[in-house]
Order: structure tokens, then C-alpha cells, then sequence
């Protein structure tokens, strides 16, 4: 009994496949986990739009930036620049100071500003706005406390793309990713590795097919199958949970293709990189899984992780296809607003397929 559980030690230990599942997926899970998990907010980027740019507005400016909470960025000409500022989604949150601020708080008492916040992401917008409010009314408590008169600062809020604040606006678009990302990629990566399981991959290597041939044949059926998939979704979101339209209906489906189109090849890389089912499954669960879930910004804010998970979760393509989706569906936005990510997206596949041929093995071991 005792040779035999060294005998197991001795297994364990030499299988590499065995070690990282024991040591290395639970120290992967616990890092992501602790650093990803954030509902607190941290550099969220806003815009200041500044009527009075007097000392009040100044100090205000000056707290909300100071606070941690808040990065400054774009800036604000006019209220004509604030459509164009939230297309691009890079800011999160517009505050905008009336005229005559600190002139209206020793006239009247009484001064105001207003929140614009972008809804998209409900929770998150939720969360600047409330902070904002926060440090306002600290401002207000700290500044005008030992007055005689009451000096009062109010703030009108507006929700953008989603005055209602439903969280469906946020879940489906991320629900709709992990699907496509997920199935996809799980489909394709145990069709090759099923081939070497079987034993008929040698038919496919005697046949006059080359690699780039073989790879397209496997992936073309599950691109059409697929691009069911995202259309029974899309249609369930439209009906069922009221998840509006306002862009391209056939920008979205052409987004959704190139898409699915990327997540297959990867998935096919995974599986020319695969000796079995098992193995291919193991890799996509734990290759894709989590970082799709904790990394592609659908429930936690990005700017709320460390850099170095920031700057991981740019070479995820769930990231920027959920900001393609939020784009046209929320804010009807076309091609000239997301071509960046879409570039990114069809930069991935082609490197995904180029792999996939340059591993492909034309002979059995």
C-alpha cells in the first residue's frame, strides 16, 4: 500500500496537465477573484463642464478629482460637445456647473448642477452618481457649515441611454458575448481532437485537403449554426426583455458573425493544440471561462482592477465586443464610432486562424 500511494505521488508530480489543475488553477482563481471583485469606484474618467469657473466650482472640481474616485477626461467646451463625449465612451459621467455659481450661492443660497451619467452599465452609473453626490454634500457640510443663512447646493440627475436603470441593459449584452464566446469556442475545440480520439484523422490527412481547407470545413457549419444562436438571442432579447435596437440591425448581425468567426478559430486552435476531448475542454473551461466572465468589463468595472489585469484584459475579445454590442443596441452608434474594436476583432481571428494552420500537424505521432 505504501509503494503504491508513493507510485500516485510520482504520477501526480510528473504530469504537468495534473499539477496546474491542483496548484495553479486555484492560485489563478483566488488572484482573479480578490482583484477583480470590485464594487467600489476607482478612476472612473469624467468631464467637468464649467459655466462659472469661479472659486466654488474651482474647489468643487478640485475635491471630486483629488477624491480617488474620479480621473479627469475629455474636456467639455459646450453642451453641443457632450453627444459626441459619451459616443466615444470614454467618459463616464459629465458635470456640468450653472452660471453665476458662487454669485447665486451669496445671492440666493441656493446653486445647481447637473449629473449626466452614462447608463449603459447601470450599476456602475449608480455608483458615480451617488459618490458624486457624496463628496458634494461633503463640500457643502465642511465649507458652509457656520453660516447663518442655509446655503444650499443642489444636483439634477440625468441617466443616459437608460433612464430607467434596468439591469437587463446591462446582462444581456454580456450575456450574449459569454454565449457566443463560450459555445463557439467549446464546439470547434473538440471537433479536431475528436478526429485524432476517433482515428480518423488519418482519413482527413490522405485526403488532397490542406490544412486551411480542413479548418474552414470545420468551422463553417458551426459559423452558420452559430449565427442562429445569436439571432434566437437577440430576437429573446428584443421580446421578451425590451433590450431596444436604436443602431444597425445589420451592422449588429455582421458585428455578430465576425464575432462568432473569431471565437471558432480560437476554439480550433485549442483543438490542434489537444491530444483528446478532455484535454481541449479543459483548456477552453479554464482558458476562457473565467477571464470572459471577470475581465471583459460585463460585471465588474475594468478601471476598478489593478493594471496588470487592465492591461490582461485588453487581449480579451469578449471586452470589446460587448462594447460593440452597447454601442449600437443602447446608443446607435455605427461603424464610425466602433471601428477600432472591430478592427481588434478581426485582427484576433486572423491571428487565431493563422495559428490554427501553423499548428495544424499534417502527421500523426
Amino acid at each position: 500500500m505504501k509503494g503504491f500511494i508513493i507510485k500516485e505521488f510520482y504520477h501526480i508530480f510528473r504530469d504537468l496537465r495534473s499539477m496546474l489543475i491542483l496548484f495553479g488553477m486555484p492560485v489563478v482563481q483566488v488572484l482573479l477573484f480578490g482583484f477583480a471583485i470590485s464594487n467600489e469606484v476607482k478612476n472612473a474618467p469624467i468631464a467637468i463642464l464649467d459655466h462659472s469657473n469661479d472659486y466654488v466650482t474651482r474647489q468643487i472640481s478640485s475635491k471630486l478629482l483629488s477624491s480617488g474616485f474620479f480621473i479627469a477626461s475629455d474636456a467639455v467646451v459646450d453642451e453641443s460637445h457632450i453627444p459626441e463625449i459619451f459616443r466615444k465612451g470614454k467618459v463616464k459621467e459629465i458635470i456640468v456647473f450653472e452660471s453665476n455659481f458662487a454669485r447665486n450661492l451669496e445671492k440666493d443660497h441656493e446653486a445647481h448642477i447637473q449629473l449626466l451619467a452614462d447608463a449603459s452599465d447601470p450599476n456602475t452609473a449608480n455608483l458615480i452618481v451617488n459618490y458624486t453626490n457624496a463628496i458634494i454634500n461633503n463640500y457643502q457640510q465642511e465649507y458652509f457649515a457656520g453660516l447663518s443663512l442655509p446655503v444650499e447646493i443642489t444636483t439634477e440627475t440625468q441617466m443616459l441611454y437608460n433612464p430607467g436603470l434596468k439591469s437587463v441593459f446591462m446582462f444581456v449584452p454580456g450575456i450574449i458575448t459569454i454565449l457566443l464566446m463560450l459555445i463557439s469556442a467549446m464546439m470547434t475545440s473538440i471537433s479536431i481532437a475528436r478526429e485524432k480520439e476517433m482515428g480518423t484523422m488519418e482519413v482527413l490527412l490522405v485526403s488532397p485537403l490542406r490544412p486551411m481547407q480542413i479548418i474552414a470545413g470545420k468551422v463553417l457549419p458551426y459559423v452558420i449554426l452559430s449565427f442562429i444562436n445569436a439571432v434566437t438571442i437577440l430576437m429573446m432579447s428584443y421580446f421578451i426583455f425590451g433590450m431596444p435596437v436604436k443602431g444597425s440591425l445589420l451592422l449588429l448581425l455582421a458585428e455578430s458573425i465576425l464575432f462568432i468567426v473569431m471565437a471558432l478559430s480560437l476554439g480550433i486552435f485549442i483543438s490542434t493544440v489537444s491530444n483528446s476531448q478532455q484535454m481541449a475542454m479543459m483548456l477552453s473551461m479554464f482558458a476562457l471561462m473565467l477571464p470572459t466572465i471577470l475581465l471583459s468589463g460585463f460585471i465588474f468595472p475594468i478601471e476598478n482592477m489593478p493594471m496588470a489585469l487592465q492591461i490582461l484584459s485588453n487581449i480579451m475579445p469578449p471586452r470589446w465586443f460587448i462594447i460593440i454590442i452597447k454601442a449600437i443596441m443602447l446608443k446607435g452608434l455605427g461603424l464610425q464610432y466602433i471601428w477600432k474594436e472591430t478592427l481588434i476583432i478581426a485582427g484576433m481571428t486572423l491571428f487565431f486562424i493563422g495559428l490554427s494552420v501553423k499548428k495544424f500537424k499534417i502527421r500523426l505521432e
